[in-house]
């Protein structure tokens, strides 16, 4: 049986049922937890809880699950790659003392790297619980998280973005435009990744398609992925379809997963089977995952966590695949789990600091629903912080508004803002890339051309008056 945790302040003690318990109490304030019944009753417990967080060893994590071993594929994943000699170094540590090392010199980029296996999500999450804002962005700065596919996605002073060109009817034309509008902005380097608004292996081939065929005529260093269910990729696959990455959202609990129509063994699957394909050119990362707080709750498979230790122990399954990329849609969830700008704002830098103390290439949706109690200058500030903490990628959509999934995000220009004003720049690769087509004259310092670049004007100029946007990949 699980012990009780207390902690006297002054005449009183506080007393909290389990670890799991505790933990929900000294997360920061935030509407899930509210709606899930697990949020501190009041500030003095949140910060109660948070001081005797601070006085639990690392090794309590290990020696209590807070999803049952038996019931929980998700919790035996964490405990049997759990690394006891990378876990070595910190394995003496209270959640107080892990912070105070985290956030010293002896935890330079080398020694996170090299300890990032022995730390359990539920370790990332309890340390993170008891940072300020500051502390997640600086630690996160420290951690090296690199991968690649056709281009280099992590490295030092380097921000990509997705380029992703919706559209409410999967219209080829609309999608083309927006792709070379993205393109003519330096975005993409990370992916040029589609959700389609009919999700079928027929569309999801035809999308790949067309990615494909644009990729390889203007020959971009970056990779495609339509984001449909994973079992729709396994049979474009098998179809012969140019499939780049593996798409999938996943869950920090076998029942949401469940609830998303997938295990660990489909996700094995199917990263063998895009490795198969062999596409990649200067490394092998073939899987792509999205995460966000709150996912567990709303399928009601979180166990009665809180949903931020939730999202984390989602990172344990990415982890398990080698992503090229992940990425937390932090706001997309809505205001029932994150109900406002500072909200989100916290979950944004909790997940990327998280994300990149276990090891994983993690970027960020920064973005909110029309009903939340956000705007765009909240997520001008998330993005800026997160350039700042190092964040893998962000990202670019026409004007910021994606008119098919109707939520608001990161526009092209915004990447080049955080770009000029944090001193980032795109991947290496597709810096290279961008200077060779003339689309900007100094792609580290995110200067774009006035003229159009002159390999897709002589591409436009064959269109007959009123053709497809989509030409542009035939001309």
């Amino acid at each position: 049986m699980h012990k009780a945790y207390r902690y006297s302040l002054g005449s009183k003690t506080y007393e909290f049922r389990n670890l799991a318990d505790l933990m929900a109490r000294a997360t920061p304030a935030r509407s899930g937890d509210r709606l899930a019944g697990v949020i501190a009753r009041s500030a003095e417990e949140r910060a109660v809880a948070q001081m005797a967080l601070a006085e639990v060893p690392l090794k309590n994590f290990l020696n209590e699950v807070l999803i049952p071993y038996e019931q929980d594929e998700v919790t035996r994943l964490i405990i049997d790659e759990h690394d006891a000699l990378a876990f070595a170094p910190i394995s003496h540590f209270t959640v107080g003392d892990f912070r105070n090392w985290l956030l010293s010199d002896l935890a330079s980029s080398d020694m996170l790297a090299s300890i990032r296996n022995g730390i359990t999500p539920e370790m990332a999450a309890a340390v993170s619980k008891i940072m300020r804002n500051q502390d997640l962005i600086l630690v996160a700065q420290k951690c090296r998280v690199i991968t690649a596919f056709r281009s280099t996605i992590g490295l030092p002073k380097r921000l990509a973005t997705r380029l992703q060109p919706n559209h409410p009817t999967d219209d080829m034309n609309g999608i083309a435009a927006s792709i070379l509008d993205g393109l003519l902005y330096g975005s993409g380097d990370a992916v040029i990744g589609i959700n389609p608004a009919t999700d079928n292996v027929a569309q999801a081939t035809r999308l790949m398609k067309l990615m494909d065929e644009v990729i390889r005529k203007y020959e971009i260093p970056t990779q495609s992925c339509v984001l449909t269910h994973v079992t729709n990729t396994l049979e474009c696959i098998e179809q012969g379809a140019p499939v780049d990455l593996v798409f999938q959202s996943i869950g920090g609990t076998e029942a949401t997963n469940s609830s998303f129509g997938f295990n660990l063994a489909t996700l094995a699957e199917a990263e063998q089977a895009a490795l198969s394909l062999q596409r990649g050119t200067v490394g092998n990362n073939v899987m792509y995952f999205e995460t966000g707080q709150g996912s567990a709750l709303s399928a009601n498979a979180h166990h009665g966590l809180d949903q931020q230790t939730c999202e984390t122990r989602a990172y344990a399954v990415a982890r398990k695949f080698n992503p090229l990329l992940v990425n937390t849609v932090v706001g997309f969830i809505g205001p029932e789990y994150l109900f406002d700008g500072k909200e989100i704002i916290r979950a944004g830098l909790e997940d990327h600091f998280c994300a990149k103390l276990l090891g994983l290439p993690m970027g960020c949706d920064v973005c909110y629903t029309n009903h939340a109690e956000a705007d765009q200058n909240d997520m001008d500030n998330l993005l800026t912080l997160l350039g700042a903490a190092g964040c893998s990628f962000v990202m670019g959509i026409p004007g910021s508004d994606d008119i098919m999934l109707n939520y608001q995000t990161t526009s092209f220009h915004d990447a080049l803002y955080a770009r000029r004003v944090l001193g980032l720049g795109p991947s290496p690769e597709f810096e290279a890339w961008l200077e060779k087509m003339q689309i900007m004259s100094n792609a580290a310092g995110a200067c774009l051309n006035d003229a159009l670049p002159p390999a897709f004007a002589a591409s436009l100029k064959t269109l007959p008056a009123g053709n497809s946007a989509s030409e542009v990949s035939n001309g």
